[in-house]
């Protein structure tokens, strides 16, 4: 049994060394276009930064450390110009002779993966703009670095990478701003919670132009659809399209965007030949819908799953999720499955909340607050999503969310979940269980909401009565107009001046002061709304909404 494996990174490297381990007896060859296997493109960006000292840290193995243990063929600069499904060969050219071979297969793994966009348009090939994909590229942007000495950069796409990006050129002393199209940064969250983020990446010293377009480059001067910006270096990071080409030109079935069609053991129309990784059309693990998600993880799931199926081991991919994490300084930013938007455009009837709280026992130092948003399934009350940025302790927590979703959890289930405490490392009641106990509320009836979009519709005309319980000095640092403080320690002895024939509409500064408010209210005969989020999540909100 012979296998070819088209790309040596991530998905195809996992393919190589799980078939190997399944089956020592097989013939299995890597074609690597570039002169690099196996290396850790997502840590790239930290190199650039000087985080990662050493760029041979980022080559996780080499031909030779993949024959020596492995006994796998690893060829480096020589690349696969053409599949012959008829002939089950493919055409290899050695790049540094020039001279093409034929190699035959019994099956065919193909892991192009996705080649960084540059817009056609004037500018974008000059010797100052840079994209990242690999460590040529990564040597190429840290050489410029040294040599040219830039002091200022622009990042073209406020995706991960780009960001990323963003901080380790800061990191390298840049100046540095990003050029966004959206009206937010990360696509994966939604505006309230992106706001957050931009608050943050600000007070870090990089400027953000956000609802605004790459035009042209000249020279040191990026043109935007609104403005200039001068910069002596530009990094394209636009998004990814999957690199398919060769999979065209021999009748694989691709989609619309140009991805492989492949069912769950990874294999295309064409017999014997199967493609994992960013190159692919996946399905969304939440809408069961084909997406395009290209992440390192799911990557090399699918290269695992299509070598259990060449071995003759039934596997089989059940879709990806979307779970991702982003450092970005001292925040870390994490997401998992859908937002707003993209359940929406899935035809979800869904419900939200949000929660604010502390990474550990307050008690303990060091604790911080991190924002928590989750979006459920009215009518299964199954998770569908979740969005966290804050500081220490985010990334278990949406990784536990993210494990919640993939078994079929209810959002009501979060509160039976038995999680690790000490002190120092979270509180008798995580983040998580407290979110569930928010949506409990909610689910149950004993909460109704309202949200940070609804707050300017609500009429001024007194035929609502709308109630801040924040601190006087609190409301002195900023208040919502139309609403009446009264503190919540002293709501039940001023429930008089509180007309119970209206709707109450409560607020406080996270959510929870609030929440106490309108059991209060509840229980002495009001109908209340609390304002999800709280004030802190509406100001940062409406802030940003306003950012010039």
């Amino acid at each position: 049994m012979k296998t070819i494996i088209i790309g040596g990174v991530a998905g195809g490297a996992t393919a190589a060394a799980r078939l190997r381990r399944l089956d020592e007896k097989a013939e299995i060859i890597i074609l690597e276009r570039g002169e690099y296997v196996s290396f850790a493109n997502c840590g790239l960006p930290y190199y650039i930064g000087g985080v990662i000292a050493d760029s041979g840290n980022l080559t996780l193995q080499t031909p030779e450390s993949f024959k020596a243990r492995f006994n796998i063929n690893v060829r480096v600069l020589s690349e696969a110009i053409k599949i012959n499904p008829e002939t089950k060969t493919v055409t290899v050219k050695n790049i540094p002779t020039g001279e093409t071979y034929e190699e035959n297969y019994d099956n065919l793994i193909l892991s192009m993966g996705a080649e960084p966009i540059r817009p056609n348009m004037e500018g974008a090939d000059g010797s100052n703009v840079f994209t990242l994909r690999n460590i040529p590229d990564t040597l190429k942007i840290k050489d410029y670095i040294n040599s040219a000495k830039p002091k200022s950069a622009v990042v073209i796409g406020g995706g991960y990478i780009g960001l990323e990006m963003a901080e380790n050129l800061v990191e390298a002393g840049l100046d540095v701003s990003i050029v966004e199209l959206a009206d937010h940064l990360i696509a994966p969250l939604d505006f309230d919670m992106a706001a957050e983020v931009h608050r943050y990446i600000k007070s870090n010293g990089i400027h953000l132009y956000l609802n605004n377009g790459l035009k042209a480059i000249k020279g040191n001067t990026v043109i935007l659809e609104n403005g200039e910006i001068t910069a002596d270096m530009i990094i394209m990071s636009v998004g990814v399209r999957p690199e398919t080409t060769l999979a065209r030109n021999c009748n694989i079935e691709l989609n619309a965007r140009g991805s492989i069609i492949v069912n769950s053991k990874m294999q295309t129309n064409v017999p014997d030949i199967y493609a994992v990784g960013d190159a692919i059309q996946v399905k969304d693990f939440v809408t069961k819908k084909p997406a395009f998600i290209p992440l390192a993880g799911p990557a090399n799931k699918q290269g695992r799953i299509a070598a259990d199926n060449i071995a003759g081991y039934e596997s089989v991919y059940t879709g990806t999720q979307g779970s991702a994490v982003l450092k970005l300084f001292d925040m870390t930013v994490a997401t998992t499955g859908l937002n707003e938007k993209s359940a929406t455009t899935a035809g979800i009837d869904y419900d939200k909340t949000y929660t604010f709280s502390a990474s550990h026992a307050t008690y303990y130092p060091g604790a911080v607050n991190m924002s928590i948003k989750a979006l459920w399934d009215k009518k299964t009350l199954k998770i569908i999503g979740a969005q966290i940025v804050g500081f220490d302790g985010v990334d278990k927590r949406l990784d536990v969310i993210a494990t919640a979703i993939r078994f079929g959890a209810k959002i009501t289930d979060l509160t039976t979940l038995e999680l690790c405490y000490a002190p120092p490392f979270s509180s008798a009641k995580d983040p998580v269980n407290m979110l569930g106990f928010v949506a409990e509320n909610i689910v149950s009836g004993k909460l109704k909401q309202f949200f940070w979009h609804d707050v300017e519709s609500l009429p001024r005309d007194g035929s609502v009565f709308l109630l801040d319980t924040r601190t006087p000095f609190e409301v002195m640092r900023g208040k919502i107009d139309g609403f009446v403080n009264i503190p919540l320690d002293s709501l039940r002895q001023r429930l008089k001046e509180i007309p119970k024939d209206k709707p109450v509409y409560v607020h406080c500064h996270s959510g929870l002061r609030s929440y106490l408010a309108c059991r209060i209210l509840s229980g002495n005969g009001y109908d209340c709304y609390n304002l999800a989020g709280g004030w802190r999540l509406y100001e940062s909100v409406i802030n940003e909404r306003n950012a010039p």
